[in-house]
């Protein structure tokens, strides 16, 4: 096993890509703690799982734009497991779709808060449990191509976490990694919200391997860069994408 005797921390563990980074870095042997916001149903089952099948886990709401929530969710991790190994900054999301002229402070304020800062506050508090390890952020392919219609906080939110992770990890190295995905269209809620149907189909007909992306394809990802199969890989943002962007 690759993670045999780590532990770890996946926010955003409750469904979708977060739920499958939590499964997959547990049966490489990882103890996990999933921090989910409403998704209690998914990481409670995920727990189940990976408890099942004699691993470690447990699940905990959480606010991650509240310290507070921040602090119970890292301690809780060190003290069950004895410290932080690999933390995954799976929480975010895009709230909704506005343009620049029809955006209020508030909107802005809050998409950067989900993203960004609570990508700061849960790495700084885990910095004080982490020796050694990996930092896996979940950045965007709209970090780099500027996102969809109405995306423009959204994207300015996931380029600033690929700017902290090529920042971080000059500062955090050697002892401890940090490199970050750029996820395109994965078949997740995020477009079962946000993205027309006709949208998917079109990028599955123009993707060179002509379909979206699986979670499994992502938690494969952060599967590798958490472990030591990439031990001389950090700062960089991996375009994850079906071939639709080259970087």
């Amino acid at each position: 096993m690759k993670l045999k005797g780590k532990s770890a921390i996946v926010t955003g563990g409750g469904r979708d890509i977060g739920l499958a980074v939590a499964l997959k870095l547990a049966s490489e042997g990882a103890s996990v703690a999933i921090n989910y916001f409403s998704s209690s149903e998914g990481a409670d089952k995920a727990v189940e799982q990976i408890t099942a099948q004699g691993g470690r886990a447990f699940a905990m709401q959480g606010d991650l734009t509240k310290q507070a929530d921040v602090d119970a969710l890292v301690s809780k991790a060190a003290a069950d497991f004895g410290g932080v190994d690999i933390l995954v900054n799976n929480a975010g999301g895009l709230i909704s779709r506005k343009t620049i002229s029809e955006m209020p402070l508030d909107h802005w304020n809050a998409v950067m808060d989900l993203n960004l800062t609570s990508t700061f506050m849960i790495t700084k508090a885990c910095l004080a449990h982490m020796e050694t390890g990996a930092i896996v952020n979940l950045a965007s392919q709209a970090g780099r191509d500027g996102g969809g219609p109405g995306a423009v906080a959204y994207a300015t939110s996931k380029g600033a976490i690929m700017t902290m992770t090529r920042g971080l990890a000059k500062e955090l190295g050697p002892k401890i990694r940090v490199n970050a995905l750029c996820p395109g269209m994965i078949d997740t809620d995020f477009h079962n919200i946000h993205t027309p149907d006709a949208g998917r189909r079109g990028f599955e007909a123009a993707a060179p391997l002509k379909r979206q992306g699986h979670t499994d394809d992502a938690a494969n990802l952060v599967l590798f860069l958490a472990c030591d199969d990439s031990a001389f890989i950090t700062g960089t943002n991996i375009d994850l994408n079906g071939g639709m962007l080259f970087s």
